[in-house]
């Protein structure tokens, strides 16, 4: 065949593009990446130098995990379909890790030997309002009971409490005054964690030890049990950090954005309008509107819903005079947060106002 000297035999294109000449026969039989001629006679495949971008593509989807079939509707297919196919199987992937984490975690607790302790010691006060911070955001519904926990993690130099119910999630950082041992998780039922804040706010400080046989907590002089489960609880850091960057951002007085929620207590969602410097509170038809200057960065969007039975706890919660909202869409969480301490923060649902908003 004429030209062939411009084409690579199989082992030299497998090097060129990282994969085995094995699986380029593969392809080739699965019609997925023909070679672009066949010696008819000794049966050699040869491939062109222009098909190197197609090969490379092969091996990082395949790389990712992603089944044949569905690669070949990312590689040929309508790029909107493949779009699909490409988040479809991101979204497996991360319940994949989700469960798999659970899993190790669930392992790592069983292996622990006995000599193995972690203490954190932090001040009472802080941490009991870190309890009152978080455990609003805990799932009161029966059906959900691994969401009725409260989530306490040891881990890089910090004790995170973390709650969740699906429609929003908070999570307060805590600076221990001493820490020592390895990373660990515990999972505190919401109201056993409530009568532990309780009594963490009556002791100058609170040492936090977990080991093979439970966690106990202690102060100068009292010890107590932690009362723990084994459930699953979601994977918040991947909720964090698959966040989109924030397009918008909203400082607004944290009280009196709170009573103006407050005010449509009973509303089954309220409306948040922004111009120049104003943040405006109303119904979700424009009524009963209540005005409050704010400092508005960047263009927002017109108008955001909120259900006022989830964004007033989250309110409440907070702490300091103002409270920045971070906004990245009308229908992608919102980060609540203090304006000035960025220890507690809060992901709140937005809701849809219909379309007559």
């Amino acid at each position: 065949m004429d030209g062939t000297t411009e084409l690579l035999g199989i082992s030299a294109f497998a090097r060129l593009v990282g994969l085995a000449p094995s699986a380029l026969r593969f392809y080739d039989d699965c019609r997925v990446l023909r070679p672009a001629w066949v010696d008819g006679a000794t049966g050699y495949r040869f491939y062109s130098p222009a098909q190197e971008a197609r090969a490379t593509l092969l091996r990082s989807l395949r790389e990712a995990g992603l089944p044949l079939a569905e690669v070949t509707l990312v590689l040929d297919g309508p790029e909107r379909e493949g779009r699909e196919v490409l988040e479809r199987h991101l979204e497996r992937l991360r319940d994949q890790t989700e469960t798999a984490e659970a899993a190790i975690a669930v392992v790592l607790r069983s292996l622990s030997t006995s000599g193995s302790m972690t203490e954190a010691r932090i001040g009472g006060v802080e941490l009991a309002s870190a309890v009152r911070q978080v455990v609003p955001a805990v799932a009161s519904d029966p059906e959900l009971p691994d969401l009725g926990r409260v989530l306490i993690e040891i881990d890089d130099g910090e004790v995170r409490l973390v709650a969740t119910d699906r429609y929003r999630l908070s999570m307060r950082v805590l600076r221990p005054a001493a820490l020592d041992g390895g990373p660990c998780r515990l999972l505190v039922p919401a109201a056993d964690l409530i009568e532990f804040g309780q009594w963490a706010a009556r002791v100058h400080e609170v040492t936090i030890q977990v080991g093979p046989d439970g966690a106990r907590a202690r102060s100068t002089s009292e010890s107590r049990v932690l009362v723990t489960t084994d459930d699953l609880f979601p994977a918040y850091r991947e909720m964090l950090s698959a966040l989109a960057p924030p397009e918008y951002r909203v400082i607004v007085d944290r009280l009196a954005l709170r009573d103006a929620v407050n005010s449509h207590a009973d509303a089954a969602r309220i409306a948040l309008s922004f111009a120049d410097d104003e943040l405006v509170v109303s119904l979700a038809d424009h009524s009963d509107a209540a005005t409050l200057p704010a400092v508005c960065h960047a263009d927002l969007p017109r108008r955001i819903g909120f259900d006022p039975a989830v964004l007033a706890p989250a309110l409440e919660a907070g702490v300091g005079p103002d409270v920045l909202l971070e906004i990245s869409a009308v229908d992608r969480p919102v980060v609540v947060r203090s304006a000035d301490q960025g220890s507690f923060t809060t992901l709140i649902m937005p809701a849809a106002l219909g379309t007559s908003s």
